[in-house]
């Protein structure tokens, strides 16, 4: 069967608005939050990002699926979207490295997806009204009455309040080598760590050890780290009080501490500042990023609907006590937090991904700075 003679299916959103169009991938009911993500390329990286969890993510590309997919570049062990909305669906895979079609692989993995729709139209609603939940109805439930479409959409959990860690992180510890001059051990919280993030610290020296979200500080001193990295993930930081005291404890210990994304969050819930939800969020490979240690700004790879609440101008001092903090990085679409750095203690973090696949790689210095900062402390407790 080819897209074209697939079934029909609806996009149902909690506002009542309704894009009917045709079943991409697997066929059933799916929920959740829907948002547009910009890039033109990396589909196959989007999907397999578990920060995308709980989510329905349309792309704003109108032609999505011509390189297929492929067995090399996936960034954790599934896809991960809750759903997924397309305009146009590649009728043929035109890459020589593809195994397979996304439409395969979506129905492989039981994501039920939309297609041919106005994409367009549903993009600007989002970025008018804000990020809602939504349902994408296939199959036999396309059929449904609309009333009870909208009933199910809207009794479906909002992202806000929604810890969803446990859902993305491994179950026991991995551990991946380093491929760099080694440096030591780094203990790296996976809330939803994508493995080129994996990659970028092991080529800088360290000796990877991914651990559960339910890790616990004794479990973390236990591997000797040389510093700890809390990596990216989906849902709302407010969620997650036992990660922001398990930071708390690593800062106490002064062990040097990297986040990413869902990372930078907790680090600024530990440092004692609040977060909020983005009406629309960041997401896509085009945001412009302003570095203010050099005044560069860096186009780069975002995916996040929350961000910090912390004084963009000047220093402050952490209300949890750990000194002075500035903020290191700051978004020049609309002047969000995208980085934190504090000034007393051995730790930074930035909103958005250093390690970008599929790209842009302008942020990619930031996993120099960190080894930097950590060789640097070693260097501190060698002369004591």
């Amino acid at each position: 069967m080819t897209l074209f003679r697939t079934g029909p299916a609806v996009l149902v959103l909690e506002d009542g608005t309704r894009h009917t169009g045709r079943a991409y991938g697997a066929t059933g009911t799916t929920l959740g939050e829907v948002v547009f993500a910009t890039g033109m390329t990396g589909y196959q990286e989007t999907l397999t990002d578990p920060s995308y969890a709980g989510q329905i993510v349309l792309q704003t590309a109108p032609h999505i699926g011509n390189t297929g997919v492929n067995d090399e570049d996936p960034e954790s062990r599934r896809i991960w979207v809750a759903g997924y909305i397309v305009r146009d669906p590649s009728r043929i895979v035109s890459n020589w490295r593809a195994d397979e079609s996304l439409d395969e692989a979506l129905t492989n993995d039981g994501i039920v997806g939309i297609s041919g729709i106005d994409t367009r139209a549903v993009t600007r609603h989002i970025r008018s009204a804000g990020s809602m939940r939504g349902g994408i109805f296939s199959g036999d439930a396309a059929s449904m009455d609309p009333e009870e479409q909208l009933r199910i959409v809207r009794e479906a959990p909002a992202m806000a309040g929604q810890n969803l860690s446990a859902s993305v992180s491994v179950s026991e510890t991995e551990v991946t080598p380093a491929t760099g001059e080694r440096i030591g051990n780094l203990a790296v919280l996976d809330l939803g760590v994508k493995q080129a993030t994996i990659d970028n610290l092991a080529a800088r020296g360290f000796d990877v050890h991914v651990l559960p979200q339910t890790a616990t500080i004794d479990e973390i001193r236990a591997i000797e780290p040389v510093a700890v990295f809390y990596s990216n993930g989906p849902g709302d930081p407010a969620a997650s009080a036992d990660h922001v005291e398990l930071l708390r404890a690593v800062l106490d210990d002064r062990l040097p501490f990297f986040g990413i994304c869902f990372g930078n969050q907790l680090l600024g819930r530990a440092l004692g500042y609040g977060t909020y939800k983005l009406p629309f969020g960041h997401r896509g490979i085009n945001q412009p990023v302003m570095d203010r240690t050099t005044g560069r700004v860096e186009i780069t790879a975002h995916n996040h609907g929350f961000a910090v609440d912390a004084p963009l101008d000047g220093v402050s001092d952490s209300p949890n006590g750990y000194g002075r903090v500035e903020v290191s990085h700051v978004g020049l679409n609309d002047q969000v937090v995208e980085g934190l750095r504090a000034l007393d203690i051995p730790a930074f973090s930035v909103q958005y991904h250093p390690e970008a696949a599929a790209g842009p790689h302008d942020a990619n210095y930031l996993f120099d700075r960190f080894r930097d900062m950590v060789i640097a402390e070693q260097s501190k407790k060698d002369t004591k």
